[in-house]
């Protein structure tokens, strides 16, 4: 078979290789996985891998000024923060964990702060009550949320496992719709 038959085909035209799905399908249950079983060191392990990924990142956004000047600012401040974040985080895994749970568990609850009052103003603007209620209803869900963030951020571990489980199936399942498509 060649790679032209082993691609698929998106509706935007994008060719992606079912093979490639069904890799990432089961990388994301194996995580999901291990994120459920062991969430302390499965979470402890991927951001350090992230450290590392914002160390990488960090090089390439400042070896691209040499290519590319174009909003060099901001490539300079990226590539900067990039470096610092991830080395922080490589340095002190433990700390740096903690810190990028509680910051994903705060900024989440601000989401849904800000999410809530947009419904709000929804409903007011003709979108009806059941909208309204449910931003009210996402507003205080957030405030709790951001307002007790250390304590919501040591379940995020399991909430990434269900997602990942949830996604990792899904794109198994889609890679064999994928594959079964170009027969």
């Amino acid at each position: 078979m060649t790679d032209q038959a082993a691609m698929s085909e998106s509706k935007a035209g994008f060719a992606f290789p079912w093979w490639a799905l069904l890799i990432q399908g089961i990388a994301a249950t194996l995580l999901g996985l291990l994120l459920i079983a062991y969430p302390a060191r499965a979470t402890i392990t991927l951001v350090y891998f992230i450290g590392w990924w914002w160390i990488v990142s960090g090089i390439f956004e400042l070896g691209s000024l040499f290519v590319d000047r174009t909003a060099w600012g901001w490539k300079l401040f990226s590539g900067i923060l990039g470096l610092l974040a991830g080395a922080y985080i490589v340095g002190a895994p433990l700390i740096g964990t903690a810190i990028v749970l509680g910051t994903v568990t705060l900024l989440l609850g601000i989401n849904g702060m800000i999410l809530g009052v947009v419904d709000i103003v929804r409903a007011f603007q003709g979108a009806g009550w059941g909208k309204g209620a449910l931003g009210a209803l996402s507003f205080i869900l957030g405030a709790v949320i951001a307002f007790n963030f250390t304590e919501f951020a040591s379940a995020l571990p399991w909430v990434w496992g269900v997602f990942a489980v949830i996604f990792g199936i899904a794109a198994i399942v889609g890679s064999f719709s994928a594959k079964k498509a170009q027969a």
